[in-house]
């Protein structure tokens, strides 16, 4: 730690720094890890929709949540590790990582089997996700509280791969927990097919022998559906449940993957449905779907996934490190974040936007 005692060196970060206003780059002290802790200097982060979907928050609501301003922004993030906190010897210095997002207690029995995404102790700790509360990924150094929550990249480019520990787990991990539902001659379904839907596209194709439909509003997103491996898109209108049944004869598909999650594409879910079948609202739309006797199909469940665990990350560098997936994105310089997000906003990025300090 020779830095002590002199100037403190400095480092760029994007912070949201006013509730309602667009974020912006601001100088701080660069961080000195602590016992546990790692540094890493970032050479990746993602621009996300939950992002956005946070920093659109009336005030009152994004305290209640228990964020605070400035927040540095960026839970998808990779880096070289710069510094070992006290006790660290997991890692050694110069390691190409990728950050783990969602932070638990570490020993609660969610988080023991790397479930951490679920820990029900984390909000009472204080605990919050990197980008989300905590520190994120959208500077020069950020600090990783634990050696657990970095995955080594090996020889994965970070700036291609940082976005699949969130766009690819996200949708891995939703797909995981309907795979016995995804058998050969069945049709699952991909609502949106932006930055998670792309990837969900993908996933299905690699590890799946289903039929894969993708819908979404925009030609552009519906072209790099077909480009990505959707054997059909369709508009993302009223007439797409018809069109969707069609591919089933009538009986409805075996599985819906929601990336948009609002209620009209909830109301969607539940009408294209077969019998048995799973609809996961994946996105952050606010929708939700009713169940119960007499509501649709028998024995259909409907589930809220959220994000995914240490060990489906490190299955997702696999699928990534095999060929089988990999990210549509779009460079930006960590000073053009705020640019990144309105383009995100408008609706033109192609997949996802990684910003590289």
């Amino acid at each position: 730690m020779g830095h002590r005692g002199l100037m403190a060196e400095k480092m760029r970060a994007l912070q949201y720094t006013t509730v309602g206003k667009a974020p912006e780059i601001v100088e701080l002290d660069r961080p000195t890890p602590g016992p546990g802790e790692v540094l890493l200097k970032i050479t990746a982060a993602g621009v996300c929709h939950s992002d956005e979907f946070v920093m659109s928050l009336p005030e009152d609501v994004f305290t209640t949540m228990g964020w605070r301003t400035p927040m540095t922004l960026g839970h998808e993030g990779a880096g070289t590790v710069a510094e070992l906190g006290q006790g660290v010897t997991e890692f050694s210095v110069g390691d190409s990582v990728a950050v783990y997002g969602p932070w638990g207690c570490g020993v609660c029995d969610y988080c023991v089997v790397g479930k951490e995404m679920l820990c029900p102790h984390a909000a009472a700790m204080g605990i919050q996700a990197p980008g989300l509360g905590a520190p994120g990924a959208m500077a020069d150094y950020m600090i990783v509280d634990a050696a657990r929550h970095l995955v080594p990249l090996g020889d994965l480019d970070p700036v291609a791969s940082v976005s699949l520990t969130d766009a690819g787990l996200t949708p891995y991990h939703a797909i995981k927990r309907s795979l016995h539902k995804l058998t050969p001659g069945k049709v699952a379904v991909c609502i949106g097919a932006g930055g998670l839907g792309h990837m969900a596209i993908q996933i299905l194709r690699a590890i799946s022998p289903v039929t894969v439909v993708a819908l979404d509003l925009s030609e552009q997103k519906r072209e790099l559906a077909r480009e990505v491996g959707a054997h059909h898109t369709f508009m993302s209108d009223a007439s797409a449940v018809e069109k969707v049944r069609a591919l089933t004869n009538g009986v409805g598909v075996a599985a819906v993957f929601d990336f948009v999650g609002n209620d009209i594409t909830a109301g969607m879910a539940g009408q294209m449905v077969a019998p048995e079948a799973e609809i996961s609202l994946v996105g952050v739309g606010g929708g939700s779907l009713a169940v119960g006797f007499g509501i649709g199909p028998w024995d259909v469940a409907v589930r809220s996934p959220y994000w995914g665990s240490r060990p489906e990350l490190i299955e997702v560098f696999e699928l990534a490190r095999a060929g089988k997936i990999s990210v549509e994105h779009e460079v930006f310089a960590l000073s053009d974040g705020a640019k990144a997000y309105e383009r995100l906003h408008e609706g033109t990025l192609r997949g996802r936007a990684v910003l590289v300090p």
